[in-house]
Parts: C-alpha cells; structure tokens; sequence
C-alpha cells in the first residue's frame, strides 16, 4: 500500500521561511518522480515543482528562486523549501508520486498525500 504523508506546514508571517516534507512507504522510492502541488480556497489544484528519479528540477513561475525541492532516496522523503513566503503562497500542499514526470508534471500522477496547510499572514 502505498502512502505519502507530508509535515512541515503551519502559520507563517510573510518573508518567513518554512520546509515541507514528505515520507513515502509502498514505493521503490529513488525510480519515482516526485511532485509538490498546491491549492487555494476556491482555486484549482497547481504544481509548484517537480523532480525527477535523477534530479532534475522544474517549477511554477510563481515560486522560481524562492522555493526548492529536492528528495533524499535513503529516507524516501521528498522535501519542499519555501523562502521568502508571501500571502498568495496560502493553500494546502500536497506530495504527488508516479513512474511517469509527464503525469507529476501536467495533471499529477497516481498518488497523493493527504496535504498540509501553509498560511502565510501577519
């Protein structure tokens, strides 16, 4: 059975700095791409980055140069660096896993986490 629990959120003033993780279990962890996704109250569900089994990298424009994912195959955890957070970054963040990056990368692959709240506020 395959899970995806992500840590890490909570409330945060803007410019401040959080770090998302997910643990994976039920995977053959370092051949999966991996994905973080986010959504908004009253929004459509948006990838914020992705990262494939080798390491290669790609984000939202909206989050380029402030947030970084990266993953650690020995712990099958995949994390999410968030700096410099504004307000519009308030949504719940999900871990998204699947064989294929085209899928994590487009409309997100076969499994998901349950999500985390970040809120950005003052």
């Amino acid at each position: 059975q395959v899970q995806l629990v992500e840590s890490g959120g909570g409330l945060v003033q803007p410019g401040g700095s959080l770090r998302l993780s997910c643990a994976a279990s039920g995977i053959i962890f370092g051949i999966y791409a991996l994905g973080w996704y986010r959504q908004a109250p009253g929004k459509q569900r948006e990838l914020v980055a992705g990262i494939t089994s080798g390491g290669r990298t790609n984000y939202a424009d909206s989050v380029k140069g402030r947030f970084t994912i990266s993953r650690d195959n020995a712990k099958n955890t995949v994390y999410l660096q968030m700096n410099s957070l504004k307000p519009e970054d308030t949504a719940v963040y999900f871990c998204n896993a699947d064989h294929r990056y085209d899928k994590v990368l487009t409309k997100g692959g076969d499994y998901w986490g349950r999500g985390t709240q970040v809120t950005v506020s003052s």
